[in-house]
């Protein structure tokens, strides 16, 4: 799939822009603060109805303006699907794909599977669980039709639950029943995980390899209790701590995926290039297993590519993102420095970002 037109208005410095990308590589470039990543930041938007950079709509929205409105046509297969965001400063949005208007943001995420490269990537080494944990869902989601209901009905589940916990007195008829829905979902969510990322850790080393010479990087899996243990056993054994502390402890909502090198954290003894490739290496396996699996290669967006990475590890980089065969969206302040990066046969299609205006360079 690939977005053949873009149409951006009243988003931070992009009063109205407006292009039709090319359906393999788009290298956006232009000076620090001309409106590069506000662009990926839109195509963003139009997958999820949110910023990768901020939670605050009103710092999305160009200042004066009510809101900022969101257009493109999307190709999949032989066919083209309108599709249109608009955010409010009260926080209200619509969202129309096709002839019909949209309320699921899941349905929205399903019509334009979207992986980001950019500075805050680094936070799956460095960050919380809940940045892995999302990036693994992520996976999960556009691969297994079963788990995004399964999700809601544990979050529903939890919420209830701990509800419960923080009460003074808990009525053991209802805990039961909340806590057998989240044992019942926990064991669907935890397969799912599971069985992902089986297919997912070799692609993963495969990619990590041609990217890199490191050695001895892997994944480990925490599904948020003790694995050994039957998770309807761990809830019982910890019900005092969890009515103590007003929340259940453990459980698919603590997920993490740990990754290591050499044993220890990657992040603690791997440099800031070689972060950079492990990271390029988990998107970039994610993309390939979703085209291998459904048949739909998802769209990137890498924002300064360049950074951090030198001339021999962005040509290998470049390489397998070009050996994807799908859209890709990368902004750099150099267009040059990226000029012998790519095959003679692949076409790289070149936009200049000025001032929140973009033109064909």
């Amino acid at each position: 799939m690939s977005i053949t037109r873009l149409e951006v208005h009243h988003l931070r410095n992009l009063r109205h822009a407006a292009f039709s990308p090319s359906s393999g590589v788009n290298l956006i470039w232009g000076e620090n603060g001309s409106g590069k990543t506000s662009l990926l930041e839109a195509i963003h938007m139009l997958s999820v109805a949110r910023s990768f950079r901020t939670h605050k709509v009103k710092s999305v929205i160009s200042q004066g303006e009510a809101g900022c409105t969101l257009f493109a046509r999307i190709r999949h297969a032989d066919s083209e699907l309108p599709v249109g965001i608009t955010r409010r400063l009260d926080g209200d949005h619509e969202i129309r794909v096709g002839s019909s208007t949209q309320t699921s943001l899941a349905e929205l995420a399903r019509v334009l599977p979207l992986l980001v490269i950019n500075p805050d990537a680094f936070r799956l080494l460095e960050g919380s669980p809940a940045e892995r944990r999302q990036f693994m869902d992520w996976g999960v989601f556009h691969q297994e039709n079963q788990f995004y209901d399964a999700w809601r009905r544990y979050q529903r589940a939890l919420k209830q639950r701990n509800s419960l916990l923080k009460c003074g007195k808990i009525d053991p008829q209802f805990l039961a029943v909340w806590t057998s829905e989240l044992v019942l979902q926990t064991a669907v969510i935890h397969a799912l995980r599971q069985t992902y990322l089986e297919r997912f850790a070799p692609v993963f080393q495969s990619y990590l390899s041609r990217l890199t010479s490191l050695e001895d990087v892997t994944l480990h899996y925490y599904p948020g209790w003790d694995a050994k243990r039957d998770f309807e056993e761990v809830l019982a054994s910890g019900i005092g701590r969890d009515a103590e502390l007003g929340f259940t402890q453990q459980g698919p909502h603590r997920a993490d995926i740990r990754i290591k090198a050499s044993q220890k954290a990657a992040v603690d003894i791997l440099s800031r290039g070689q972060q950079k490739m492990v990271v390029c290496a988990l998107k970039l396996a994610q993309g390939q297993l979703l085209a291998e699996q459904k048949q739909r290669q998802p769209v990137y967006l890498i924002d300064d590519l360049p950074a951090e990475l030198d001339r021999t590890h962005r040509r290998s980089l470049c390489e397998l993102i070009e050996a994807l065969q799908c859209q890709v969206f990368i902004t750099s302040v150099d267009a040059e420095i990226m000029d012998d990066c790519w095959s003679p046969d692949c076409k790289v299609q070149r936009f200049q970002m000025e001032n929140g205006c973009l033109q064909d360079a």
